[in-house]
C-alpha cells in the first residue's frame, strides 16, 4: 500500500512538473512575441500548435546571423527613404514599390533571408520585431493590389506608414532589453498607429 502511495505521488510530482514547465513556456512566448502569439493562436485555432510554431520560428531565427546596420548605411537608408516619401506626392504606387524594395533591401543587409517566399520572411521578422510585423504584412498586403490596380491613394498612404514602422525598427531601434521592449509592445499597438506620419 505504501508504494503505491509513493508511485501515484511521483506521478502527481511529474504531472504537476510539467504543467508548470509548459505554463512557464507558455509565459515567455506571450512575452516574447506580444500580439504576435495571440495572432499564431486565431490563425491555429490550437494553443499548443501555436506554440510549437512560435518555438520553430525562433530556432531559425537563432541560426541567422542578423546584426545591425553601420552608421553609415544607415544614413543612406534613411536618405532613400526621404527620397521615396517625396516621389509618393506625384508617383504614390511607384513609391510603395521603392519602400517595399528599401525595406527588403535593408533586411538583407542586416541578415535576414529575403528569397524566401513573404510569408517566411514575416515569420523571421516576428521574432525580433514582434509588435511591427502586422504592418509589414499589411504593407505587403496593399502593394500586391497596388501591383494589380486595385489600390488607391489612401491605401498607399497607408501602405508607406506600414512599411515605415518595420524600417523604422529595422534602422536601429532592435536592441531593446526585455522590459523596453514590452512598454514598447503597451504603447504601440499595431491596429492602432495607422496615423504615424509617413
Amino acid at each position: 500500500m505504501t508504494w503505491i502511495l509513493v508511485a501515484v505521488l511521483v506521478v502527481l510530482v511529474v504531472v504537476l512538473a510539467a504543467l508548470l514547465m509548459r505554463s512557464r513556456r507558455s509565459q515567455r512566448l506571450q512575452e516574447d512575441f506580444g500580439p504576435e502569439y495571440h495572432r499564431a493562436i486565431e490563425e491555429r485555432g490550437d494553443r499548443r500548435e501555436a506554440e510549437a510554431e512560435l518555438a520553430e520560428r525562433r530556432e531559425r531565427r537563432a541560426q541567422l546571423d542578423i546584426r545591425p546596420l553601420e552608421p553609415g548605411a544607415r544614413d543612406r537608408y534613411a536618405e532613400r527613404w526621404q527620397a521615396a516619401q517625396r516621389r509618393f506626392v506625384d508617383e504614390p504606387a511607384q513609391a510603395v514599390g521603392e519602400a517595399d524594395a528599401l525595406v527588403s533591401a535593408v533586411m538583407s543587409e542586416r541578415g535576414y533571408p529575403v528569397s524566401d517566399e513573404f510569408d517566411q520572411r514575416a515569420a523571421d521578422i516576428s521574432v525580433d520585431h514582434p509588435v511591427v510585423v502586422e504592418h509589414y504584412r499589411a504593407a505587403h498586403a496593399i502593394s500586391l493590389r497596388a501591383t494589380a490596380g486595385d489600390a488607391g491613394t489612401e491605401d498607399l498612404r497607408q501602405a508607406m506608414v506600414h512599411f515605415r514602422a518595420l524600417f523604422d525598427e529595422l534602422l536601429g531601434r532592435e536592441e531593446r532589453t526585455d522590459r523596453e521592449q514590452r512598454t514598447y509592445r503597451d504603447e504601440h499597438e499595431p491596429t492602432h498607429a495607422t496615423k504615424e506620419r509617413t
